[in-house]
């Protein structure tokens, strides 16, 4: 009798063993995005100091608060005229949000700050904000690349240190988006921050820190053709963008394309040394993400690729999140629509933990309307496999 309830208690173990890989796990392949709870964080029209919320980012910390920021426009809707840096926080995955606080104030500039990349330095738990301020160089100038960093966690920030001792003062405006910090080689621990320049000036330019935000280099650059020429429709004008990482190193940049040349999509370049070079070898056209030429939103989440833009090849309107299983050479026939009217940018942003829970979720924020897509700013949670 004894033996035979070791071997039943063998039997179990090994039944267990056998099953446990797949218990609390999900496969790409079963990816089935529901939305889980979407709340408004900033709602535009004249309140208070604040016409307009517009350049949404969202990022994790390293001690797992979620960050949301975007630009407080003043004055009016305008890119141009002066701006606060608005910021709300979480510490519950989005489930409350602190009230808003401006973490910067360009005062009465005529050509105010424009946000903006957000990184995080997991080696030293600090969260960096980059942003341009006279980028359009209206009656202020020259143009100037800032930064604030916070070492708490979010709750506090440093005054703004201007980079452009180190850079120059050549115009370039981060993002809008994220910045990433290099998790594999090339270049591992590498800080990399890419945007664009004025609408002469365009192209998709990088800047790089590799000692944790103290001093920037310039990194890769793809120029617009004709470059530092007024551009006509159709003209090669790469713009606003969002680097993402691959697990072999590669960093892989999705980029407007200003004036549609070759088609209504998006522009992809790959860097494959850290971001010292966007060479023109690995540029390809996405046909598949069509785009009314519009700041979108990429991440790179356990093996899987995914990108929210309004899909439609005219107009700033339903915003989509697809994904792939092939690091964007090819995306998965479904898409989940996230919001069918005005929609405009948008930044995402997941909580890698390693647990099974934080697996299930990625969140975006995005501008949302119903008449006009800078209506509001609103916060998405998406369960990857609630629609299971």
């Amino acid at each position: 009798m004894e033996t035979g309830s070791r071997w039943l208690a063998a039997l179990w173990i090994l039944f267990f063993a056998v099953l446990s890989p797949c218990v609390g796990s999900s496969s790409p392949q079963q990816i089935d995005p529901l939305m889980y709870e979407e709340q408004l964080l900033w709602v535009s029209g004249a309140q208070g100091e604040v016409n307009t919320y517009r350049i949404p980012l969202i990022t994790f910390t390293s001690k797992g608060s979620l960050l949301a920021f975007t630009e407080a426009r003043k004055g009016s809707a305008s890119d141009l005229g002066a701006k606060f840096i608005a910021l709300r926080r979480s510490t519950d995955k989005g489930a409350t949000w602190s009230p808003t606080s401006f973490i910067v104030d360009d005062g009465l500039k005529p050509d105010g700050l424009n946000l903006g990349s957000v990184l995080v330095d997991d080696e030293v738990g600090s969260v960096i904000l980059v942003y341009a301020i006279c980028f359009h160089e209206y009656q202020c100038k020259p143009s100037s690349t800032m930064m604030v960093e916070s070492l708490d966690d979010g709750l506090s920030w440093s005054s703004p240190k201007n980079l452009s001792v180190q850079l120059g003062v050549k115009a370039f405006a981060p993002g809008p988006g994220f910045g990433i910090q290099k998790r594999f080689n090339p270049a591992k621990g590498r800080l990399v921050v890419c945007g664009h320049g004025t609408l002469a000036g365009d192209g998709v330019f990088c800047i790089l820190s590799d000692d944790h935000g103290r001093t920037w280099t310039h990194g890769g650059e793809l120029k617009s053709i004709p470059y530092n020429q007024q551009k006509k429709a159709l003209d090669f004008n790469p713009d606003e963008c969002q680097p993402i990482e691959l697990t072999d190193g590669t960093i892989v940049i999705n980029v407007r394309n200003q004036n549609n040349y070759h088609c209504h999509c998006r522009i992809v370049v790959r860097s494959l040394d850290g971001g010292l070079t966007l060479p023109i070898d690995h540029l390809y056209f996405d046909t598949v993400l069509v785009d009314p030429a519009v700041a979108a939103g990429a991440l790179q989440k356990d093996g899987v690729l995914y990108f929210t833009n309004p899909s439609n090849n005219q107009h700033r309107v339903n915003l989509t999140l697809r994904w792939s299983l092939s690091n964007g050479h090819s995306w998965v026939k479904e898409a989940m629509q996230i919001w069918a009217g005005p929609s405009g940018y948008s930044c995402m942003t997941s909580l890698d933990s390693g647990s099974a829970e934080d697996q299930k979720f990625i969140y975006v924020i995005y501008e949302k309307g119903h008449k006009d897509y800078d209506e509001t700013v609103s916060f998405v949670k998406i369960h990857l496999y609630g629609g299971r």
